[in-house]
């Protein structure tokens, strides 16, 4: 698919038209991993049309100077385009939303307190809940976190007027702390973030090949993915010292 990208350095409509054709599969396969959780009126369909049309931008204002794979400089294009689409709608709860934040923070607080990973009965003493009512709590959020990583992980909530740093998926700066952030997840967060962005498979792939239940896995997912959000506002805040 590179060979395309390659020859984009001469420009021309024909380059572009390359480009777009031969990773056309990669936004059916962007809309498929982002349909986990879709609410009522979304269909993989609408994430493919809205795909097409970020991928027809990345072919626009693709550089081959920026150093980056056009893949990967794709991927980020489409997954955007299809994430803005969703977010048009707000189809998220606030309650969720709420929650979800409410998680991050309490990942956050356990670990400055602990200075170590917190495990899940640690979390869920900082939320001054059960276990078993932490795990509701993930299930609540499971079917909407797999957007947070590409959501601005220190956006203040939109009820209050309190200043947060902007950080950028497309930064290098911000990838390089995401990178970081990941290798440090705990073992079976880190294998199903691994399985789920790296891989490309769902939730009963994944739950198949740590031999767990499904509903287990999403719970992983949403509580790494929730961790992350954390680990990275505490990134950012020291970059702000």
């Amino acid at each position: 698919m590179e060979n395309a990208a390659s020859k984009y350095q001469e420009s021309g409509e024909s380059s572009r038209n390359e480009l777009f054709e031969q990773h056309l599969p990669l936004v059916k396969i962007i809309a498929h991993h982002l349909s986990v959780g879709l609410p009522p009126g979304h269909s993989v369909d609408d994430l493919i049309q809205v795909g097409m049309i970020g991928l027809l931008e990345a072919t626009r204002s693709y550089e081959v100077q920026q150093g980056v794979q056009f893949k990967s400089y794709a991927s980020i294009r489409i997954r955007g385009a299809m994430l803005d689409e969703l977010r048009k709608d707000s189809w998220m709860p606030r309650s969720v939303q709420q929650k979800s934040k409410k998680i991050s923070q309490a990942i956050q607080s356990a670990e400055n307190k602990l200075q170590r990973t917190a495990a899940d009965r640690d979390i869920a003493e900082e939320l001054d809940v059960s276990i078993e009512e932490y795990y509701r709590m993930l299930d609540a959020v499971a079917g909407c976190t797999v957007f947070s990583i590409e959501d601005n992980p220190t956006q203040a909530d939109n009820q209050t007027n309190e200043a947060s740093p902007e950080l950028d998926i497309e930064c290098e700066s911000t990838r390089a702390k995401l990178a970081e952030v990941m290798e440090g997840l705990p073992r079976q967060e880190k294998l199903v973030v691994f399985l789920y962005y790296n891989k490309g498979l769902n939730m009963q792939e994944i739950s198949k090949v740590l031999e767990v239940s499904e509903s287990r896995v999403c719970q992983v997912h949403a509580q790494a993915v929730n961790r992350i959000r954390g680990r990275l506002v505490r990134e950012v805040a020291k970059t702000d010292l």
